[in-house]
């Protein structure tokens, strides 16, 4: 999952597109002619030609960190330098092939000070220059959203796209206007919130298997609430693999694999037991983990257990639903295939680091994020929606009714 962080590969982005507003700032120099007038003068002294714009006008406060740059018209750049106002730490760039144009290399800071000159020349070799000193927005009056999945991953038909927001948002026409999902599938997409910082976007049904998602993210200047904007301007595009559909029924203790439309496995599992039943429904593999550590505590059961190396889990739901491997059952009484034993998670017949022989490791090697598990028969009630990436337990009309465009 996508953390907020400005230098992470997948937050924000470093898109630096250039975005030149209607400034225009006069810097010239240039000396006369020489050349007589004809009435025994001189000519006055031209300026240059060419007229320099940094996109970030002198003294402002609240500057894009995607869109800073520097463009030049009737002329060439010969020279900019950008720096960090506090410390003098260059800010590399480059100018473009044909002279017109300069941006960052990297995204700015937010709520960070900036100096930035340039000089160009025009055709007659006359030069112009300007500088500006600004500040970027600040954290306080800016919002990001984190988002799932990465780009350039290969996922399940069953993964979401869905964005949560640092900051509560208002104003949800402004920002998920803003924020386009597509299939080359052409399946239709529709955006669900829930509540005032999270945003998903599905299809109807599963998505189309082998198709490409796109999601644009156009929110840089976006008023997201009174005072707060956004910052991230990004395009992002991962591949739905193969489908993989696995049901779980809690009644037969079995998970009946299927891919592709073909059952390609039957797996013996041992569900929640009476006293802490396992959630019906469809529910998504949101995280992977070899390894991890399970706690009661943190799921609120108090110290019914604590095991520092659970192999091959993964996430189904945020209160803590995972299916994953298990060392530590009765050997003389395995419960797999014949009753639930566990506190809520799917368990499969594992070892102790996994093993590619064991059930769960296997099951673990042939999933990806965002394939599908659907858990049947089970006495407790059906997952919510918003509890992970589960959305699909929501009716196509409630989850459209839930759009704000």
């Amino acid at each position: 999952m996508t953390t907020p962080d400005t230098t992470a590969r997948r937050a924000i982005g470093a898109c630096a597109v250039l975005m030149v507003g209607a400034l225009t700032l006069t810097a010239c120099s240039g000396s006369g002619s020489g050349k007589s007038d004809g009435k025994g003068g001189k000519e006055s002294p031209k300026t240059s030609a060419a007229k320099i714009v940094i996109s970030a006008r002198n003294g402002s406060a609240g500057a894009s960190i995607n869109t800073t740059g520097v463009k030049v018209t009737d002329g060439d750049l010969t020279a900019v330098k950008m720096t960090v106002a506090a410390t003098g730490a260059a800010v590399p760039g480059a100018i473009s092939a044909d002279g017109g144009t300069w941006k960052p290399k990297e995204q700015l800071e937010r709520g960070t000070k900036y100096e930035i000159s340039a000089t160009a020349k025009d055709t007659d070799g006359k030069t112009a220059a300007s500088e500006s000193t600004f500040t970027t927005v600040s954290k306080a009056n800016s919002f990001i959203g984190t988002y799932t999945p990465d780009g350039d991953t290969t996922v399940g038909v069953g993964m979401p796209v869905s964005f949560t927001f640092d900051k509560g948002i208002s104003d949800k026409k402004a920002v998920q206007s803003h924020i386009t999902v597509s299939s080359s599938s052409g399946q239709k997409v529709a955006g669900h919130w829930f509540g005032s910082q999270r945003l998903d976007f599905r299809p109807e049904q599963y998505w189309k298997a082998g198709s490409k998602v796109t999601m644009k993210i156009d929110l840089d200047g976006v008023q997201g609430a009174s005072g707060v904007y956004g910052v991230q301007k990004k395009t992002v595009t991962f591949t739905v693999g193969r489908s993989q559909v696995s049901t779980v029924d809690v009644g037969t203790q079995t998970m009946t694999v299927v891919r592709d439309g073909k059952t390609v496995r039957s797996v013996p599992i041992s569900a929640g037991s009476p006293e802490h039943t396992t959630y019906n429904g469809q529910m998504v593999i949101s995280e992977k983990y070899k390894k991890i550590r399970m706690d009661s505590r943190t799921v609120g059961l108090e110290n019914a257990y604590n095991i520092s190396d659970v192999p091959d889990a993964m996430r189904l739901t945020q209160s803590g639903t995972f299916i994953h491997g298990n060392y530590w059952y009765n050997k003389g009484n395995p419960p797999f295939g014949r009753t639930g034993t566990s506190h809520g998670c799917v368990g499969l017949q594992d070892v102790r680091g996994g093993q590619a022989s064991m059930p769960a490791t296997w099951f673990y090697d042939n999933s990806l994020l965002g394939d599908v598990v659907i858990v049947k028969n089970s006495p407790d009630k059906t997952v919510s929606p918003d509890n992970g990436l589960n959305g699909w337990n929501m009716p196509w009309t409630q989850w459209v009714a839930g759009s704000a465009v």
